[in-house]
């Protein structure tokens, strides 16, 4: 196998550089050695030719779940791993609500042991904030963060106790890594299974209020102020959520955020179908917060979109609507869902988008030598059709619960390098 790439002609994007030009990308022994010049042929390098089509840092998804340990039958590592290459995801980070909770040395052992032998994309474990993610007692963090955990959260768990939140804000800032904040105000959202408004009422479904989340989001925003430490908001739903972090930012606190393409695409009138697979949470919201959501990552206040891939079982969602569990699969459409909804309507340019899933992830998680491709950095690429269409019809994940199956998308990825090696071509995951 050649260990020089040459990817030809292609129009090269790349935030980190604010480059945009059609040019190459020359790589060899899994690194850039150049991008944005052209590149002559070298004996035995393998070529790629990129006419027509994008070539950009590879996407880097910063909430995900890959289930295992704990529910191999939704996700594993292995099969995670494809659906992100197959998304041209190159790095995923795997929140800690498995089983075990990844909140000691020896869980983030076995997902990195398990990434490395059967992952083909790079994976970052992220460790519990708490022990077992109850909210109570906090975890060593410093153990974990030197076993190589990225990010500390609890995610799919508020952390109600303030004054645990308040003392891992001071870690975070002690380790220097992101607390991923999961804004619940359980109290406020109990047995709710949707937005709480005009459809949940119509439905007859218990409602979820926007203010479960903002109490939250005002509380930790408060929190890290006073510690001075280090806020991700994850899963951003609401109007009143992006007006408190733009608010926030003004005010020089250390915080970032994240949305998904759910809450970009969809709202709480898709749920008058009762399909389980737009139950999430949080849960979809109204149009008005749809238009912030998209405002915010227009003008910055929303840093990343990641996919909070989060499998079920067609058992498992093959439930009434208000016994299934929350969550849908992300990793194959998180970028095809951002090219139609936000790049093709003009609501992002390309730029900011291939931002938002490169360069932005990178940075909020300290993830050296990703997200660029700048010479001497790590050769994860993904190279992109945007004017390819296709309907969903089908998934690498082992889950399919997802609400766009049937949609037709435009924008997808068509090869995925990761560290200088092609693990998928032409929709064809090769993993050997």
């Amino acid at each position: 196998m050649s260990k020089t790439i040459i990817i030809k002609n292609g129009r090269v994007i790349d935030p980190s550089q604010k480059l945009d030009k059609v040019s190459d990308v020359l790589i060899s022994d899994g690194k850039i050695i150049s991008a944005g010049k052209p590149v002559k042929n070298k004996p035995g390098a393998k070529i790629i030719n990129a006419k027509n089509k994008i070539v950009v840092p590879g996407l880097i998804d910063i909430h995900t779940h890959l289930r295992e340990p704990g529910h191999e039958e939704e996700e594993t590592i292995a099969s995670g791993c494809m659906a992100a290459a197959s998304g041209g995801v190159t790095s995923i980070c795997c929140m800690p609500n498995t089983h075990p909770v990844i909140d000691n040395q020896t869980a983030v052992e076995f997902i990195l042991l398990k990434a490395r032998n059967e992952g083909i994309v790079n994976v970052f474990p992220i460790g519990s904030v708490t022990k077992g993610s109850l909210g109570e007692e906090l975890a060593e963090i410093g153990e974990l963060k030197k076993e190589g955990v990225v990010a500390i959260s609890d995610d799919g768990n508020s952390i109600m106790n303030a004054m645990v939140m308040r003392r891992a804000l001071e870690y975070s800032k002690m380790f220097e890594i992101p607390v991923i904040a999961h804004c619940e105000d359980t109290s406020l959202s109990k047995n709710g299974v949707m937005n709480e408004g005009y459809v949940s009422s119509l439905l007859g479904l218990r409602g979820i209020p926007k203010e479960s989340e903002e109490v939250m989001v005002s509380r930790d925003i408060i929190l890290a102020g006073l510690t001075k430490g280090y806020l991700h908001i994850a899963h951003v739903s609401t109007k009143g959520t992006v007006d408190l972090i733009r608010n926030a930012k003004k005010s020089g606190v250390n915080i970032t955020a994240e949305t998904c393409p759910h809450y970009f695409v969809l709202t709480d009138e898709c749920v008058k179908n009762y399909d389980t697979n737009t139950k999430v949470k949080p849960p979809l919201r109204t149009k008005e917060d749809q238009q912030a959501i998209i405002e915010a990552l227009r003008d910055g206040t929303i840093d990343c979109i990641a996919s909070d891939h989060a499998p079920h079982t067609i058992e498992e969602k093959n439930k009434e609507y208000d016994l299934a569990p929350f969550g849908l699969i992300g990793l194959e459409t998180i970028l095809p869902l951002t090219i139609t909804y936000l790049v093709k309507t003009k609501k992002l340019t390309l730029m900011q988008a291939i931002d938002r899933l490169t360069r932005c992830p990178a940075e909020v998680l300290n993830l050296k030598n990703r997200g660029t491709l700048k010479p001497g950095s790590i050769a994860d690429v993904s190279i992109i059709d945007i004017e390819k269409e296709d309907t969903i019809k089908e998934f690498v994940s082992k889950s399919k619960n997802s609400p766009f199956l049937g949609w037709k998308l435009s924008g997808f990825a068509v090869t995925t390098i990761v560290g200088g090696k092609v693990v998928m071509d032409n929709g064809k995951i090769i993993s050997g």
